[in-house]
Order: C-alpha cells, then structure tokens, then sequence
C-alpha cells in the first residue's frame, strides 16, 4: 500500500448554522460527479441528514468524520481510502467553523486540509470583510482556501462584497480565486434544501431532489469556484497518510442481523452497516411502516428516525409488531437506537398533544417535545471497553423500568442517556458508533449487555 495519497480537498465551514454549508457542499458535489468526476463527500461530527443529499449528489456512501468519534485512526484510514480513488474530497463542516469540541477547525489544522469559508451575506457589505478576516486568522495555522458568499441579493452586492475581502493584511484590492473571493451564488428560494425539526428532510423523500441539486450546481457553475477544473483544484491538493490496518475479529459470523430501513428507520451510518459486514454479520432489511414481519433473523437493529412522522401506520401495523413480539420471546437480541426505540414502548404522545398506541414490548411512554431535549458527544463504558457515539433527540420517555446502564456525556455541558434492559432488548437515545469499539458492538446482536 502506498504511504500517502493526493487528492485536492477543502472543508466547507462557516460562522454559524444556518450559512448553507450544506447547500454549497452539495453544489460542488452534484457540479463535479455530472461532469465524470468522483467526488467523495464527508460530513463533520454525527449527523444522518446532510449525508443523504451530499450521497445523492456525488453518487457515493457519506462517512462521517470526527476526532472524537471515529478516533483519529480511523478518520485518516477512511480518507486515505477516499483519496487513493477520487478526483476530490469535500467536507461539510458543522455548526460554526470554531464550534464545538473537537470543532472542524481543529479537524482542517490537524489534517492540513483548506477552508472554505460560506458566509450568508444578507443584509451585509463590508461587514462581509470582516467576517472573512476574522475567520482566516482567529486560529493559527489554520489552512485557508476562501469564502463564498452565499444569498447575494445582486450584482451590484456581490460586487461591494467582493470589494470587501483583502487578498493579504496590507489592503490590496482583491484579484479574484488568488486573493480567497471564490463568488457568490444569488438569493433563490429555489435553492432552498427543505427542513423540518431534526434537520433536513431526507432527499429521498423528494421527488424532485436531483432537480434541485442540479439548480445548485448550475448556480455555482458561474463562481469562480465552479469554473475550476480539476486542475485548478490542484491548489488545494493534501497528502492523506496510509494508516496500519487493524482488523476485526469475525465475532457476528453466522449471524444474521435485520436492520428496519424505511422513512421512520433512517439515521443508519454507512460505516455502522460496514462495521456489522466486517464483524462476520449477514444484514438483511425490512420496513415496519410498511408492516413488513421481521425476517428470519439472529439479531434485529431498530435506528433512529422518524417514527413520530408515522406513527399511526406503526400503531396500527400486526405483522411487524407480532414478529418482532415473537422474536423477543424467544430470547433473541434486539438493539434499539433513539426513534428506534421509541415505538417499544406503550404510547407515543405527538406534538399535537394526541397519543398513539405503539408496540408495547418495553413498559413505558414516550412524548415529543416542543423544543430539543439532549443533544451532544456520548459514551457506553461497556464490559468491553467504551462504545462511542452522540445523542439528539426531541422526544423524552418515563419508565418503571430501572436502566441496565447510563452513558457518559462527551462534553462540558451533556447529561447521560439511560440505557433500558428487558429480556434480550436493550433500547437508548444512545446512537452508537459501532467502529469505535467493534467487540462492544458485537454484544449487542449476541447476548446481554451490562
């Protein structure tokens, strides 16, 4: 295996949520990938949603990256990979660019991987420079690209914004890509990505998702950006370091494990599913919102997702809640992950106050809430070491059940998550990170976990 691999890169950042990181990476990926380019896309920290559109975008798997979370181990191993096989790799920050611990700052510095900044320019002019300055050397040694401005009203404020950014600290005037101004993409409601309260909405769910993604890409087609070849994207080139192999111990082998995928079964990490495959697992798929029985199975994995969105055709579905009853009576594993979980329990109360009945295989309600209830960095000190992993949810359940175990908050200001434990079920908010400890997962889909 070679040592090193070159590949042209640049993390999308920007001051704030909200700026159209998200937006602009999906741009760039669609731009390049309908051009025969192979783009590979990343996205910063845990998160389910950006991941579908930049996937749809580039036509590749989006793995997550996070120092915390995957380790830094496994985040090179995953772009040395990348960067053997692509024309180039994009990465979507999250939050603001100095947010967070670890934040994408720390995450470009460590890797030497350039900044481009996206910055909302609404209702701002010089200002714009400011901004930009502030981003480029609030933090030393940060590597730097440039800014894109994003929401421009016309011509003539691209223009003042443009005028805005300074090449160096000795005031020149701008002259272009050289000097960081990369453009600006105008404001268009058009452009908008739809969200609702986790994120937003999954692309799937969008008939005319590629169409918007191509109005994206034709945006950027005029920045000076998106008139880069690959080529021009050599500025941006970064040596990304093979790393030694560690392998995985085939623990699931012979396992079957079913995994509920459908629009209520949606927060699945690709790298979850990978992680299972390399353990020795055999993955099969069904749809309780299509009230799909559970298949012939060793183990089942409920994620996360939506099930609030659904939650009348999982109160009323017999087929999947009868397999799944059958499947826990016989004393067979089932690990259960923030939505995932919820529908176990007894009752779901929605945000319109009404309550639908659910599965009833743990005691217990859950209720939505009006505004986020936990959000942050988690840790499960298993019997076999610390499984990684994050919390997000809107939702928040009561139990007479006592917890079989608390995970430990990754942050300054998180709150542990209960882990729940009946017969062969173990159900959290918890949503796991499975490569950070492969053994500790495996122990989900065999036996009991303390």
């Amino acid at each position: 295996m070679d040592r090193a691999a070159v590949c042209p890169a640049l993390l999308i950042a920007a001051p704030a949520s909200g700026q159209g990181k998200t937006t602009v990476t999906a741009a760039l990926a669609r731009l390049h990938a309908r051009a025969g380019r192979r783009v590979r896309v990343f996205k910063c920290g845990p998160d389910f949603l950006d991941p579908h559109w930049h996937q749809l975008a580039s036509g590749h798997p989006v793995h997550n990256l996070d120092l915390w979370l995957n380790g830094e181990h496994d985040l090179r191993a995953r772009l040395h990979e990348a960067a053997a096989s692509s024309d180039l790799i994009l990465i979507e920050g999250v939050m603001g660019l100095f947010d967070g611990e670890p934040s994408a700052a720390d995450l470009a510095v460590k890797l030497g991987i350039p900044v481009l900044a996206v910055i909302d320019a609404g209702s701002m002019a010089g200002t714009f420079g400011a901004l930009v300055h502030g981003l480029r050397h609030y933090r030393l040694g940060l590597p730097w690209a440039g800014v894109l401005a994003n929401r421009v009203a016309s011509e003539g404020h691209e223009k003042m914004l443009r005028a805005s950014v300074r090449g160096d600290d000795l005031g020149r005037e701008p002259a272009g890509i050289d000097a960081g101004w990369l453009g600006g993409l105008r404001r268009d409601t058009g452009f908008a990505l739809p969200e609702r309260h986790l994120g937003l909405t999954v692309a799937s769910e969008l008939p005319d998702a590629m169409a918007r993604l191509d109005a994206l890409a034709d945006a950027m087609a005029a920045t000076p950006l998106g008139q880069l070849d690959v080529t021009g994207w050599q500025r941006w080139a970064v040596h990304f370091e093979a790393q030694a192999e560690r392998p995985v111990a085939p623990l699931l082998r012979g396992c079957t494990v079913a995994v509920a995928r459908d629009a209520a079964f949606c927060f699945t990490y690709p790298a979850n599913l990978d992680t299972l495959r390399a353990l020795g697992a055999r993955l099969v798929f069904f749809s309780p919102v299509a009230d799909e029985a559970v298949p012939d199975c060793d183990a089942v994995w409920l994620p996360g997702g939506y099930p609030e969105l659904h939650a009348d055709a999982l109160g009323k579905g017999t087929r999947c809640r009868a397999a799944l009853a059958a499947h826990v009576a016989a004393g067979k594993p089932v690990w259960a992950e923030c939505g995932g979980m919820m529908p176990l329990f007894e009752g779901l109360t929605l945000a319109d106050g009404s309550r639908v009945p659910m599965w009833g295989l743990l005691p217990g309600e859950v209720a939505m809430q009006p505004r986020l209830a936990a959000l942050g960095p988690q840790r499960w000190d298993t019997a076999l070491g610390e499984l990684r992993g994050h919390t997000f949810h809107y939702s928040l359940t009561t139990s007479p059940l006592a917890p079989v175990a608390h995970t430990v908050p990754g942050g300054r200001f998180g709150r542990p998550e209960a882990v729940y434990g009946q017969g062969p079920v173990r159900a959290s908010y918890f949503h796991a990170w499975f490569a950070s400890n492969p053994e500790a997962t495996a122990q989900l889909f065999l036996a009991e976990t303390a």
